[in-house]
């Protein structure tokens, strides 16, 4: 067997894809900028609604979920407690 590497990828492609702002609008929706440029308004209510988790439940309280901070390029809650895979964050839509 023999493995070609291809080490002519665009170097777009080698950064690591990260969050740049966020800014929390209401209702659980987060405004988004990617390290790209990209911006996306993520809606969590449905995730969070849908949960049967506790620690994922007590984000329901509004003042609570609006707390979090940017954190190495993600958005982070109460030190890791809530995070979300930046892949999720960039399509716009949370997967339960």
């Amino acid at each position: 067997m023999k493995i070609i590497v291809d080490y002519n990828v665009p170097e777009q492609e080698v950064n690591e894809l990260k969050i740049d702002s966020a800014k929390y609008l209401s209702d659980y929706a987060i405004r988004i900028k990617f390290s790209d440029g990209n911006e996306k308004l993520v809606d969590f209510k449905p995730f969070l609604s849908k949960s049967h988790h506790p620690s994922i439940k007590k984000y329901l309280d509004e003042k609570m979920f609006s707390n979090f901070s940017l954190t190495d390029g993600n958005l982070n809650w109460n030190d890791y407690d809530l995070i979300f895979p930046i892949s999720d964050l960039y399509k716009g839509k949370i997967e339960a």
